[in-house]
């Protein structure tokens, strides 16, 4: 059961977004009072780059899903213009029937 970019990105940016909500959690009631020093600067800078990694991933999909969006939208463009193009080509190619008048 192999994940897509996109599946693996957006597992990624939500497991570390939930890795840095559960440290701002713990971080602001079970450990509020034991943190000190050196130790609450490590903890929140860790807690600050999971947020920031988390960013970066919102980003770098956000990036693929425009690039895939645009694509998308030259391909219908490029699909509907060769439709519109064959039907008037069929269109003048048909003998124009005389009515008998």
């Amino acid at each position: 059961m192999g994940l897509d970019a996109t599946a693996r990105r957006r597992l990624f940016g939500g497991i570390v977004l939930a890795g840095a909500v559960a440290m701002l959690v713990c971080g602001q009631t079970i450990l509020q009072e034991r943190l000190r020093g050196a130790a609450f600067v490590a903890y929140w800078l860790v807690c600050f780059v999971m947020v920031g990694l988390a960013i970066i991933a919102a980003f770098r999909d956000l990036r693929v899903l425009q690039s895939r969006t645009r694509q998308e939208h030259r391909d219908l463009l490029d699909t509907t213009l060769k439709q519109i193009e064959t039907e008037a080509r069929t269109k003048q190619a048909k003998p124009k029937r005389d009515n008998g008048s």
